[in-house]
């Protein structure tokens, strides 16, 4: 079984990114389980005074989390042509950890517009080490109230494309 974390980097109560990310968590194909972190908006502002014996418990969480997993899933919206601050701020607590190096990511969207954050978030985590699987998943849910979004992602062909897109980043992971 594949354990695979997925991050939203939006604290919104209606995040259609939020919504993503836990549509792919229950729509996992077999072998798969993906579990959505819920932690973005506990974690403490990034300082490299506080790792090691001094990293807040909120941090050691998601560090550890990060770590168990086989591969990460992010869905990234974009805030004035950039990643959110609460999204930046998680990745910096894995900088000087070991979590990141070679880990599979995936990114996923819920906008087709949010061509800035895409190319900043792929650069950071590039620079992070992470291992990323380019392919994604797009489903355009960008302004639609959450009634909508759910219909929108329980629609046959949506489900069946984040079903193959898990698959695709499985076999991805499971790829030397």
């Amino acid at each position: 079984m594949l354990n695979i974390l997925a991050i939203s980097g939006s604290l919104r109560a209606a995040s259609t990114n939020s919504a993503l990310v836990a549509a792919l968590a229950r729509n996992a194909p077999a072998g798969c389980r993906v579990t959505v972190y819920d932690g973005l908006g506990r974690l403490p502002i990034f300082n490299p005074d506080d790792e090691g014996e001094r990293t807040p418990r909120e941090a050691a969480d998601l560090i550890d989390a990060v770590t168990a997993a086989d591969g990460i899933i992010v869905s990234c919206p974009e805030y004035a042509h950039g990643v959110p601050g609460g999204l930046k701020n998680a990745l910096d607590w894995l900088v000087s950890r070991d979590a990141a190096v070679a880990k599979p990511a995936m990114p996923v969207h819920a906008s087709p517009r949010s061509l800035y954050a895409r190319a900043a978030l792929a650069e950071i985590m590039r620079t992070m080490s992470f291992a990323m699987y380019e392919d994604g998943l797009e489903i355009a849910l960008l302004g639609k109230r959450p009634p909508e979004v759910e219909a929108i992602l329980a629609e046959p062909g949506n489900v069946l494309a984040m079903r193959n897109a898990l698959t695709a980043f499985a076999e991805f992971i499971r790829t030397p």
